[in-house]
This record gives structure tokens, C-alpha cells and sequence, in this order.
């Protein structure tokens, strides 16, 4: 219960902050969207993005402060390597990221954001069966 109370109420709170993101600057919160506003030269200190991004790197160490989650890295450097660069590659190639396409295009009944939801999970789902079950990892 204590776990489905926390991720329930980052759920709430990642909602309400992608909500008013949105109805603040007019602009989606997808992560990775909010990178490239923030490292604009020419923008850096005057596109919100960075105090968006800013709060999402500082509270989970506010979070630590008050719990201890228990975290296990069960990857190699180089296999974490690999699949950060996997990543950047298919947000480039999807045209956003995860939190873009699944949280603010979904909400916004977005077709392509649809698609692209339904094929990152797809994808993610055919990942954990090859690794789990095929390849006994």
C-alpha cells in the first residue's frame, strides 16, 4: 500500500505540474523539449524550462532526505551507455520523448502522440520478454 500511495501521489503531482506548465508558458512539458529550451544560449535564463528541470533533478534528493528507496542497478556501465544513447536516438526519432508523447500528447488526444506511446511501450514490452525470457537475464 505505502508504494501504491507514493506512486500515486507523483502521478497526481506530475499531472498537475504538466497541467500547469501548459496553461503557464503554453508550451508542452516533455523532458526532452525542455532540454533543448534550456540549453539555448540565447534563452537559458529566461525559458522556465530550466526551473522546470531544475525541480525535477532537486526533489528527489529532497525525497531521499525523508525515505531510503531501495535502488538496484542490475546493468553494466557500458549496457547503461548503450540504452541512454537508444533513448536520446528514439526521442530524436519519434519527434519527443516519453513524458511528452505519454503524458502531455496523450492528454491532449494527440494521434501521433498515440502512436508513439503505443509503440514505445510495445517496444519496452518486447524488450523485458527477450531479456527475461529468451535471454534468462
Amino acid at each position: 500500500m505505502h508504494d501504491f500511495l507514493f506512486a500515486f501521489v507523483g502521478g497526481l503531482l506530475l499531472g498537475i505540474s504538466v497541467v500547469g506548465y501548459l496553461y503557464i508558458n503554453g508550451r508542452i512539458a516533455g523532458v526532452s523539449g525542455l532540454i533543448a529550451q534550456a540549453l539555448n544560449p540565447k534563452t537559458i535564463l529566461k525559458t522556465p524550462a530550466l526551473w522546470f528541470l531544475l525541480g525535477l533533478m532537486i526533489i528527489p534528493f529532497i525525497y531521499g532526505v525523508f525515505f531510503t528507496p531501495q535502488i538496484e542497478i542490475m546493468s553494466n556501465s557500458i549496457g547503461l551507455i548503450i540504452a541512454g544513447l537508444l533513448v536520446g536516438f528514439g526521442t530524436r526519432l519519434g519527434s519527443g520523448c516519453t513524458s511528452g508523447h505519454g503524458i502531455c500528447g496523450i492528454s491532449r488526444l494527440s494521434k501521433r502522440s498515440i502512436v508513439a506511446t503505443i509503440t514505445f511501450m510495445l517496444a519496452g514490452f518486447i524488450t523485458v520478454f527477450v531479456m527475461k525470457y529468451l535471454l534468462g537475464q
